[in-house]
């Protein structure tokens, strides 16, 4: 489609009007949406946001700076997306919906032509993506699809090291879980896998009616700043998250039994645990990252891969 297709009636070009003319609306994002035969999907996890405050807030949130290269998963109808091309120097958007995809080049050049330049557009599964055109990232900024958001914040984190600081938008009761501490009864998996990467916190809350269609559950803002410092063990990653998995399987058992499996027998995981400096007795929801390391260096020996 042209560009002038992809343009709703009645919205204004940044190159006539003020910045602010140049972000999305409810009624320019509602109209983009029937020009393009867009009906969000729960299948896809798609809440388009249609507040030009609340993508500002996510901008200003994330501290997205001037020389930043970012990269947004999920661009939609592109909400976000001019927002954050306000801000930063450039922006790539990982799409994986056919007409989105499409659909997002024509509106840069139609809403903010002078950054067209700045902008690159993925048409992939973010879960796929393992390049990103152009110099390589500085930031991670996205709305999140909800039914996805966990392995696609972990996998950009792994695959892209250069991602110094990251602010997502996704399900409140994720956004908790992601942000907790050991101790924590929502502390699981995903609070430890975040943590290897970076420090993580809660940084805001999301109402629903930003959105369209308004989802039934509240969103939360999550502050990922990588770690300057590697978490310091003579085990892969691949080895720390086996021992992380294993502990939450089946979290209402001490890590003795839990670990079991894992270790090979319950006697092995004692070994492993007493080794590592933690309690057999205790449970996989009061441990620190650091700890799960420690116990992934101590797995009896028979039963590591040989390197």
């Amino acid at each position: 489609m042209s560009t002038a297709e992809q343009q709703p009636e009645g919205t204004t070009s940044s190159t006539t009007g003020t910045a602010s003319d140049a972000l999305l609306g409810p009624a320019d994002i509602r109209e983009l949406a029937a020009v393009l035969g867009v009906r969000p999907t729960k299948q896809k996890g798609q809440n388009f946001v249609i507040d030009a405050n609340t993508v500002r807030r996510i901008v200003r949130t994330a501290e997205v700076r001037p020389d930043d290269v970012v990269v947004e998963v999920g661009p939609g109808l592109g909400s976000l997306t001019l927002a954050l091309l306000e801000a930063a120097d450039r922006v790539t958007a990982v799409e994986i919906d056919d007409v989105l995809a499409a659909a997002l080049p024509a509106t840069i050049e139609a809403r903010m032509p002078e950054r067209r330049d700045r902008f690159a557009l993925v048409h992939s599964d973010a879960m796929l993506v393992e390049e990103l055109p152009g110099p390589a990232p500085t930031a991670l900024v996205a709305n999140l699809p909800y039914n996805v958001a966990v392995p696609v914040l972990l996998t950009m984190l792994d695959r892209f090291p250069t991602i110094e600081r990251t602010l997502v938008m996704v399900q409140a009761e994720v956004a908790d879980r992601l942000a907790a501490k050991p101790g924590n009864k929502v502390y699981g998996v995903p609070s430890v896998k975040a943590n290897w990467y970076a420090d993580v916190k809660r940084a805001g809350s999301i109402g629903r009616n930003v959105f369209w269609p308004a989802p039934n559950v509240d969103s939360g803002l999550v502050s990922l700043v990588r770690r300057a410092e590697p978490i310091r063990t003579s085990a892969t990653k691949a080895e720390v998250f086996a021992v992380v998995d294993a502990a939450f399987a089946q979290r209402r058992k001490t890590l003795r039994a839990a670990l079991a499996g894992w270790a090979g027998s319950a006697a092995g995981a004692e070994q492993a645990l007493v080794a590592a400096g933690v309690s057999p007795q205790a449970r996989g929801e009061s441990l620190t990252v650091e700890e799960f390391a420690a116990i992934a260096e101590h797995k009896p020996a028979a039963e590591r891969p040989a390197p």
